[in-house]
């Protein structure tokens, strides 16, 4: 029931913050208009996205593979050069490309600048080929394009060497190492030589690095003499074991596949979705570690009873797990093309329309925290919030919840609690016992100096009772009876353990009394009636006539 409640106050955040990005994202598109004073109009961004070289060289990769030369001709600078030329000269620099370019796709700059401490112009950007043992480097420039603004292209003296280039290209990696039979032969465009290194470039990292898990793992629970840190260990590596070997068996694969010889277009949504997975299998390793860390250090609390402690270690995971999906979220929103600073900058803008319309939600996460670094309550305190008693069953981010006598639930808002009383019993070290014993009239001097005598041997011998304060003395005779009261802590912050120890006491001074000779007295009522004759009537038979009952 915990579980799913935590996880509806992640889900919550996260749909809190996905429309909050919306409304930035809506905020950021203004309706066309004057600008505001001192705020330059904002640069038109090249529709074929050339105002980076990332853009430039997916962008060209994509339309030559489309088949669509006259958008391709458009990322070339081709001068005065022919449709027949234009077009052999793309599919060849694509196909140089594709079978040399093994740089990373992330490695291209995605900003319009391009990589500015490369040693080259401003106006330069260098594509590193590997062909056979030797690198050769195309260019992209930047220029002035009239419609689209500063745009990249690539650049007429690379194009001029892509016809030598193709002329000597040597066999790839690929080509290389796998039979001729299986590069000849393909399947949905792609070599069977290459789904088999890509199935290869998977299966291999995952069953090298779960058998080096199992290596670590048992050589690490060998060396580990105490028990209890080998059962930590155990736990912690249970948790995470499975999600770091997928995660490193990603990474692995995702550093593999450029040397694969699968075409720009290909890696590009590869990649992409090789980046998703990271990032949730990321979130997900993440996440088991934040839950292994601070379930570990809540059992370190709760063995040192700091009960306290441990509620704040509870509070504490809740946010930073909803800081692991946070991250996670920014890291999606920028691999899907959304600027992390338009969504940032959306949180901004809306956070003041939020901050009142939530004002009350901030107000209980806020009493949360104070409360538990005022270390007010923890979970398992025996507690009276609301008029209400019972046991503090959980802490979360909006509200704290108590588990009554009755077996109900009751969750109290905790900015409420932050702002109002709370009797927390639990942090007792000793629980008081105060009754008025009535002995019934009759007793004797005697027998009541013996209900005094013993009873106070009785508080003085006990082993649970604090005997500096205990005390049973003589206060009253009172209408009905001989009045004692008994005044007692008895050592222990356990509620059921106190009543168990409160009965056992009782007990014994009762029999204290009966032993005595004396009793407890009866409650006694006295209720008069008497008849009255009508008015102006007068009734000598019955005047003065009484009738007395007694009620035990």
């Amino acid at each position: 029931m915990s579980d799913m409640h935590d996880r509806r106050q992640y889900l919550s955040v996260v749909v809190c913050v996905l429309l909050l990005v919306g409304a930035g994202r809506s905020l950021s598109a203004q309706v066309p208009g004057v600008p505001s004073q001192g705020t330059p109009a904002p640069a038109v961004a090249d529709p074929l996205g050339r105002d980076t070289p990332f853009g430039t060289v997916t962008g060209f990769s994509t339309a030559v593979h489309r088949g669509d030369f006259l958008v391709a001709a458009r990322y070339l600078q081709v001068g005065a050069r022919s449709q027949r030329e234009i077009e052999n000269q793309a599919r060849g620099l694509s196909d140089l490309l594709d079978r040399y370019f093994t740089q990373p796709l992330t490695s291209l700059s995605r900003l319009p600048a391009g990589v500015v401490a490369d040693g080259l112009e401003p106006d330069q950007e260098r594509l590193p080929l590997t062909i056979g043992d030797r690198t050769v480097d195309l260019f992209l420039t930047r220029v002035a394009d009239p419609t689209a603004g500063s745009i990249w292209v690539f650049s007429s003296d690379s194009l001029a060497r892509v016809p030598s280039l193709s002329r000597s290209s040597q066999a790839t990696w690929v080509e290389r190492v796998m039979p001729a039979t299986l590069v000849a032969s393909s399947f949905w465009g792609i070599s069977l030589a290459q789904w088999i290194l890509w199935a290869v470039s998977i299966a291999a990292p995952l069953l090298f690095f779960w058998m080096l898990a199992l290596v670590v793992g048992r050589v690490v629970r060998r060396r580990i003499a105490d028990p209890t840190s080998r059962a930590v260990f155990t736990s912690w590596w249970s948790g995470i074991r499975r999600l770091l070997v997928l995660g490193l068996t990603l990474g692995a694969h995702l550093a593999v596949v450029p040397f694969l010889g699968f075409s720009l277009t290909f890696r590009l949504t590869y990649s992409l979705i090789g980046l998703f997975i990271a990032v949730v299998v990321a979130a997900l390793l993440a996440w088991q570690l934040v839950s292994v860390a601070f379930h570990q250090a809540s059992l370190r609390a709760m063995r040192r009873g700091r009960t306290e402690t441990s509620s704040l270690i509870q509070f504490s995971e809740r946010i930073a797990k909803v800081l692991v999906v946070l991250i996670a979220l920014f890291s999606v929103l920028a691999l899907a093309g959304v600027d992390p600073t338009t969504a940032l900058a959306g949180v901004g803008i809306v956070g003041v329309a939020v901050a009142f319309g939530a004002q009350k939600s901030v107000e209980n996460l806020l009493g949360a925290i104070f409360l538990l670094t005022d270390q007010v309550l923890a979970v398992g305190d025996y507690c009276r919030l609301s008029d209400r008693e019972g046991w503090i069953e959980d802490i979360t981010l909006r509200s704290v919840r108590l588990r009554t006598l009755e077996q109900t639930l009751l969750s109290v808002p905790a900015g409420l609690l932050s702002q109002g009383s709370i009797e927390n019993f639990a942090t007792r070290g000793k629980m008081l016992v105060k009754n008025v014993l009535r002995l019934q009239y009759g007793t004797t001097g005697e027998q009541l100096e013996a209900v005094l005598e013993g009873t106070r041997q009785l508080l003085a011998k006990h082993p649970s009772i604090d005997k500096d304060t205990a005390r049973l003395t003589l206060t009253a005779f009172g209408e009905q009876a001989i009045e004692l009261e008994l005044f007692a802590y008895i050592m222990t912050s356990d509620v059921l353990k106190f009543f168990e120890l409160r009965e056992n006491l009782l007990l014994q001074v009762a029999q204290i009394v009966e032993s005595s000779g004396s009793a407890f007295a009866m409650p006694t009522q006295f209720i008069h009636m008497r008849d009255e004759p009508a008015p102006g009537s007068v009734d000598l038979s019955r005047r003065g006539e009484r009738m007395s009952v007694t009620k035990g």
